[in-house]
């Protein structure tokens, strides 16, 4: 399947500010379920944008904008060519252990009632890939998903306490679930093709975990699914701070707002396009 996608985030101030710095981990890689057809970022300031890699092997580009503006805004265009790995996540730079991944963070750790929550949900499966499986099952039943539930860091506790939950609040519940009973994981930022080709998503987000000799595995709560052609991946990290899609500071300004409009929609191939012209 190829994706189109067009990602627009602009930074509103209602003070003007001196200046602005941001990191963008807004690049997908190459990898076994996905190909990156073409990619461009533009940012409406004069700048430079200096690419990188992060410890986890992200693409990074990094911008320092100078004022003073009352608004900045970076738009991301491009096509990913995806394919159905049947939700096993390989072929993508790897530079930690899969042990690196139980590390906890202060969004994904997991509180005694997730602890609990993950033993007996899983009590009676048999092995690693039947547990998440059944975790990814139950997360989706008892979270209700809601688009403004949460603050920006929203941790898992929270999520399981109030029973609702934006998509990276279950990523991070799962997260912790996973941890809770051994299994590495991790937090994936990227996007995902609505059947309505909806103007108003910001993004998507899912987890990873590792079942040994198969590899790293996704699972996404919010939809009740393992990824496949309709997820484009982005960045990973352990929790969502550090694959957030853009982060930045200012100097200067106040009262800063966020716009984000996302839209995924499906484009066809040469060979569909000629198949449909005969």
């Amino acid at each position: 399947m190829r994706i189109r996608i067009r990602h627009e985030t602009t930074c509103r101030y209602l003070e003007p500010v001196k200046a602005a710095i941001q990191n963008l981990r807004l690049t997908p890689r190459n990898s076994d379920g996905q190909h990156v057809k073409s990619w461009r970022i533009d940012v409406d300031r004069d700048c430079r944008l200096i690419a990188s890699e992060d410890a986890f092997g992200n693409v990074v580009h990094r911008f320092t904008a100078d004022g003073p503006f009352d608004s900045i805004t970076t738009t991301v265009e491009g096509e990913v060519t995806t394919f159905d790995t049947a939700g096993v996540a390989s072929g993508a730079p790897e530079r930690f252990p899969p042990t690196l991944y139980l590390r906890q963070t202060p969004l994904t750790a997991p509180t005694p009632a997730i602890a609990d929550f993950a033993r007996a949900t899983t009590a009676r499966e048999n092995g690693t890939l039947a547990s998440l499986h059944a975790l990814l099952s139950a997360i989706h039943e008892k979270i209700a998903l809601e688009t403004d539930a949460s603050a920006p860091a929203t941790t898992a506790a929270a999520a399981f306490e109030s029973g609702k939950g934006e998509c990276q609040d279950l990523a991070h519940l799962f997260i912790a679930s996973a941890r809770a009973i051994g299994a590495p994981a991790r937090y994936v930022s990227g996007y995902y093709l609505r059947d309505d080709n909806d103007y108003g998503v910001t993004g998507h987000a899912w987890a990873e975990a590792y079942v040994e000799n198969l590899g790293w595995v996704g699972f996404d709560p919010a939809n009740c699914v393992s990824p496949g052609e309709r997820h484009i991946r982005l960045a990973i990290a352990l929790d969502k701070l550090g694959a957030a899609p853009i982060r930045g500071a200012h100097a200067g300004g106040a009262g800063e707002s966020v716009d984000v409009r996302v839209r995924a929609t499906r484009t066809q191939t040469q060979s569909q396009s000629q198949s449909q012209a005969q």
